[in-house]
Formats: C-alpha cells, sequence, structure tokens
C-alpha cells in the first residue's frame, strides 16, 4: 500500500511536469524521486505518467488519482491539525451543567471565555439542579457545573467563581416596597414570605432558614418555590415577599420591585465551578485555567 510521502512526491511532479523540479521542490535528488514513482505505480498496477526525453505527462490514469491524492492528504493535514487542537484544548466539546439563577450571572461570563480561549470548541448546556449536577459530575456525563456549594463527593473538585448579595423582591404596592434604605431582616417577621423548596432548592431554603434563625423571626411561608422565575411571578401577583439573588432583578418583572437587605454577611449567596478530579478532557483545563 502506498505511503503519504509517496503521495506527496507524485503530486509535486504531477504538478511540475518535471521530475528535476519536483526533486528541488521536495528537497530530495532526483533517483529516489523516480523510484518512488515507479513503486508506487507498481503498488496501483498502473502507469501515472508518460515519459519522453524531453517530457513528462500524466497519462489518464494518472489525472484521475491527482484528485484522490490530494483529497487523501488534505484529510492527513486536517487530522493532525485535529489532534493537536483537541490535545492542546482547542478542539472538541465540553458539557457544562448550570443552575437557572446561574443563567443570569456567571453563565454568560463563562460562555464569553470560552469563545475567547477556545472558539472551536462546541459548549454543550445543561440546566440542572445542583444535586443532579454533582450525580452527572460523577457519572461523567457533564465536565463542568455551575453549583451552589457546599461540593461534598470525594472524586469532585470545586472553587468558588462568585458571589452576590441577597434582595428583596417585594409587590410593587406592598408597604415595605415604598421605605428608604437597606431593610431589615426583621421586617419579614410575620410577612407572607415566598420560599423555596428544601428539595429542589435545598441552597436557597438553607440559607433563608439560617438567616430567619439568626434574626429569630418567624415569617409565614406562604408557598414553597424551586424556581427564581416562579416565585417573583407570585410577587407580582402579590402573594408575597422574597429574598432572591441579586442577578434575579435582570429578569424585571413588572409588579416588582427590588430593595437592598441588612445583612451581617453581605453577600451570602455563592456559586462554584465543580468538576470531577480524574475528568481528562483538555477543554475543561483550558477553561479552568482561564475563568
Amino acid at each position: 500500500m502506498f505511503t503519504l510521502a509517496q503521495l506527496t512526491n507524485f503530486v509535486a511532479v504531477a504538478e511540475e511536469l518535471h521530475f528535476g523540479r519536483a526533486a528541488v521542490r521536495l528537497r530530495m535528488t532526483q533517483p529516489p524521486l523516480s523510484r518512488q514513482i515507479q513503486l508506487l505505480e507498481a503498488d496501483l498496477q498502473v502507469s501515472l505518467f508518460d515519459r519522453t526525453n524531453r517530457s513528462v505527462r500524466l497519462t489518464p490514469a494518472g489525472r484521475a488519482f491527482l484528485n484522490e491524492a490530494r483529497r487523501i492528504l488534505h484529510q492527513s493535514e486536517s487530522a493532525v491539525l485535529s489532534v493537536r487542537q483537541m490535545s492542546a484544548g482547542q478542539a472538541g466539546s465540553l458539557t457544562v451543567g448550570f443552575t437557572a439563577t446561574s443563567a443570569h450571572s456567571l453563565l454568560g461570563t463563562l460562555l464569553d471565555t470560552a469563545r475567547a480561549v477556545m472558539p472551536g470548541v462546541e459548549i454543550v448546556l445543561r440546566e440542572m439542579v445542583t444535586r443532579d449536577q454533582l450525580e452527572a459530575l460523577s457519572e461523567s456525563s457533564l465536565d463542568l457545573g455551575l453549583v451552589r456549594p457546599p461540593v461534598t463527593p470525594r472524586d469532585l473538585s470545586s472553587r468558588q467563581a462568585a458571589q452576590e448579595h441577597l434582595l428583596a423582591a417585594l409587590p410593587s404596592g406592598h408597604p415595605l416596597a415604598s421605605e428608604r434604605g437597606p431593610l431589615p431582616v426583621t421586617a419579614f417577621d410575620g410577612q407572607d414570605v415566598l420560599m423555596y423548596s428544601p428539595v429542589e432548592a435545598r441552597y436557597f431554603h438553607e440559607l433563608l432558614i439560617s438567616i430567619f434563625r439568626a434574626a429569630r423571626i418567624a415569617p409565614v411561608f406562604a408557598q414553597y418555590l424551586s424556581q427564581v422565575h416562579s416565585i417573583l411571578a407570585l410577587v407580582a401577583g402579590g402573594w408575597g415577599v422574597a429574598l432572591v439573588p441579586e442577578s434575579a432583578a435582570l429578569l424585571r418583572y413588572a409588579g416588582v420591585t427590588f430593595r437592598e437587605v441588612g445583612l451581617t454577611v453581605p453577600a451570602p449567596v455563592e456559586l462554584a465551578l465543580a468538576w470531577r478530579k480524574n475528568n481528562d478532557n483538555p477543554t475543561l483545563r483550558v477553561l479552568l485555567d482561564h475563568m
């Protein structure tokens, strides 16, 4: 079977139609070049060139083979480039999980970074709650997750990626909506509060419980919901008040007023990057190095 070197030699002779010029182009002497063409013709069992003392011409078989030789050489060059890019984290794909609220904060930064530092990599996005992301990371169906801490599985690594404040989300006609300055947490005592689900939104549920306990207040939990946009929709309808991450203000719900909240921890909402420790996807390391 012919080699890529033989194809390269054949293309050079076919384009130059002169063994001497082709040998100079290939930086070799003419006898070895002639021998390589003879071996190629023997392998193919056809004559590729009509040779005389004065000229070299392609045979019909040679003209047909020239197109195939160029195609094969191009494919081999593309394969080498693709492998090198993939090894350097510049090709391939990266599957990223994210929570609904992180879509309004860190996800945009992550996608902008990926586009800038590895434009040839396909980013596959999956919206999942933190619990499901951690399972998917351990099962290798996710490469990277935007999750709420803590990241407890031993096979995963993580690092803090962002922090944000909590805001009060109030119906625009609510008495607390017209007050000036940050609202004290005690203002929520006895209020109908739209609370996060203890299962689907465990991080925010436990965060708010700890805040209310520290302030020694007892809100009335009107509903338990898992998604911030659902909470804001009910706030707009006057069903209660809520505490939401500041990125939720970007949703701009009509009928909802956002107010600062006075807390002892000014930015209690955390977001982490998590990945499997033995993940060998080169694109993951490139993205982590630039985030």
